[in-house]
């Protein structure tokens, strides 16, 4: 405890040179030189849990995102904290939307939030989100002695601060990824990337279902024309999100005249069954050891 309060004494005589106290001001951007008597103890919350950062399309209303957080006791006192969402990833506050303001309690606090609030306070219904959309929550902490701070005036320290810093595991802001369950769906897709360059944008190929449940072979991607199918590259799909997994150890999918062959692995992306789009991408290997990089390929259902 001793060295956490050293550790936030020393954020009060750097970082907190860029916090301020709103109680002035009531949204918008806030100036965090605005007043030298803003050098003081700041506060934050610590994060304990992700709930979860996935809002299922189908039933994006009841879906519900966030964390679980707690007070740093040795800090400013926090009354509450008002939460804001933005679609895509932005620090520029007049770009946030109210979502709602959660009071601040002793132990662990939830901060989350559902589809349905979401989408109230972007002004849109649950069912004009899109699969694949990202959106973020920002925690604006707001404290008892009026102080505010949020991403905008906590310091990063170049990584090791407040803000992003290891030692603090603070939580100042959360994402939502829009996903949509997956069912079956092989069947005839249009190319439109494939960094490998084992297909090209505009090929028209032909995706089968997987020997078992809620899996896809696209062997017809990679390795396609180029070279011979050492094993069929399935891809495993999360029925409930349609995220794209392959096993641990990776899948020898392809190997040249000249006998070299390739292994994709830690490969990840989505198979989403209600827009018919498939975005993958993986670490390849060649000969199975040496990492030649990510690369990923994309395809339209037609």
């Amino acid at each position: 405890m001793k060295t956490m309060k050293k550790i936030l004494y020393a954020f009060v005589l750097s970082s907190l040179l860029f916090s301020v106290s709103s109680c002035k001001k009531t949204d918008g951007q806030i100036n965090p030189l605005s007043s030298p008597t803003n050098n003081k103890i700041g506060a934050y919350v610590v994060l304990e849990k992700t709930i979860n950062t996935s809002l299922v399309y189908a039933t994006a209303a009841t879906s519900k995102v966030g964390v679980i957080v707690h007070e740093y006791v040795g800090g400013d006192p926090i009354d509450h904290i008002d939460l804001y969402a933005a679609a895509g990833n932005t620090y520029d506050t007049t770009k946030w939307k109210k979502v709602k303001t959660i009071p601040m309690a002793t132990g662990s606090v939830e901060i989350s939030a559902t589809g349905a609030e979401l989408a109230t306070a972007m002004g849109i219904a649950p069912s004009a989100f899109k699969a694949g959309s990202s959106y973020t929550f920002y925690n604006r902490i707001v404290c008892k002695s009026g102080a505010r701070y949020d991403v905008n005036n906590t310091g990063t320290n170049s990584g090791s601060g407040i803000l992003g810093g290891p030692a603090y595991n603070t939580s100042f802001s959360f994402g939502a990824f829009i996903v949509c369950g997956y069912t079956d769906m092989s069947g005839t897709y249009k190319v439109l990337k494939d960094e490998w360059e084992d297909s090209y944008p505009g090929d028209i190929v032909t995706i089968k279902a997987g020997p078992t449940a809620n899996t896809l072979d696209l062997s017809p991607v990679w390795p396609g024309q180029s070279g011979t199918v050492v094993n069929p590259l399935i891809l495993t799909i999360d029925p409930a999100t349609g995220a794209i997994s392959l096993p641990s150890a990776g899948i020898s999918f392809e190997k040249y005249a000249s006998g070299t062959t390739y292994l994709a692995k830690n490969g990840s992306g989505y198979a989403f069954a209600c827009t018919g789009s498939i975005t993958f991408k993986a670490e390849l290997f060649q000969n199975g050891s040496a990492s030649v990089g990510v690369y990923a390929f994309a395809l339209q259902k037609q």
